[in-house]
């Protein structure tokens, strides 16, 4: 059985929480969660990739176990968040790896590869979206709202984002048997978004979402340029970052490996059977 550690570091005056696991001189993998979870959504796949692999999950600052300071003392961007991420990642020792992103993981992720390309021996990608054509219009109708017009209308529409039953939805949707999650997942998320003032942390990271698709260029470029190795394995029932968004990946790595199952937003709850040995292949390469 591998040992998961859960640690805590400081970084830059802020608490931030991780778990890691595997022997220190491995390959490194860094697991980046998404909206509106933490590294608790890699609970299971830590272990199954920690035989071979040094693996790190952390918890973005205001998400998980990390510490949530209010709006008024720490400006919430995806750029402080992949300001920290880079920084523990630093005190880690760790300058190569390949990461899985996520949902919020992707903008991070990108910011991570283009600041250091050199950094990143791969990109795994699920539901982790870098094209206009992964947004699920629907969906983010009223975020982009949001982002035109900050109103109590608009903000209302958004707020309801932080609810347990939107949250549920997020697990659920597109989940062919609905009883393969378990309900730990978005009670765990939703108590985390419920303390008190989190809500201003994550309306302001919905509205500095509107700075993550102008970087798409640079990703394509990027994607490009380094012929990075690519691992697309996705939900493709997800109604917020549909199946045309990880086909897209190969419109700049050509040689990039997609895998579209029949699950939703969070594949690992539903899919980890199957999405396990797709990374652990991907990896050996």
């Amino acid at each position: 059985m591998v040992a998961v550690r859960h640690q805590y570091a400081q970084v830059d005056g802020h608490r931030l929480f991780y778990r890691g696991a595997g022997p220190k001189d491995a390959p490194v993998v860094v697991l980046l969660h998404g909206y509106p979870t933490s590294s608790f959504m890699f609970r299971h796949l830590i272990p199954l990739l920690a035989e071979d692999h040094r693996v790190i999950a952390p918890d973005h600052l205001g998400f998980g176990l990390s510490d949530a300071p209010g709006v008024d003392e720490f400006d919430y961007t995806f750029d402080a968040l992949t300001d920290l991420t880079a920084q523990l990642l630093d005190q880690l020792g760790v300058d190569r790896y390949t990461i899985y992103v996520q949902d919020y993981g992707a903008p991070i992720g990108w910011r991570l590869a283009l600041r250091s390309p050199e950094s990143i021996t791969g990109i795994i990608t699920q539901n982790g979206n870098g094209y206009d054509a992964g947004f699920v219009e629907e969906f983010w109708r009223g975020v982009w709202e949001y982002h035109r017009e900050q109103t109590p209308a608009t903000e209302n529409a958004l707020r309801q984002a932080l609810t347990v039953d939107a949250i549920r939805w997020q697990y659920l949707h597109g989940v062919p048997d609905e009883s393969l999650v378990s309900p730990d997942t978005w009670l765990h998320d939703a108590a985390l978004i419920a303390r008190p003032g989190n809500d201003a942390v994550q309306l302001k990271l919905f509205l500095d979402y509107a700075t993550n698709p102008p970087l798409y260029p640079q990703l394509h470029d990027y994607l490009r340029r380094t012929a990075v190795p690519v691992l697309a394995v996705w939900g493709r029932n997800d109604e917020i970052f549909g199946p045309a968004g990880a086909e897209a990946f190969a419109t700049d790595r050509p040689d990039a490996e997609i895998h579209l199952l029949d699950g939703g937003h969070f594949l690992l709850e539903s899919h980890l059977d199957e999405v396990a040995p797709l990374i652990r292949k991907f990896l050996s390469r």
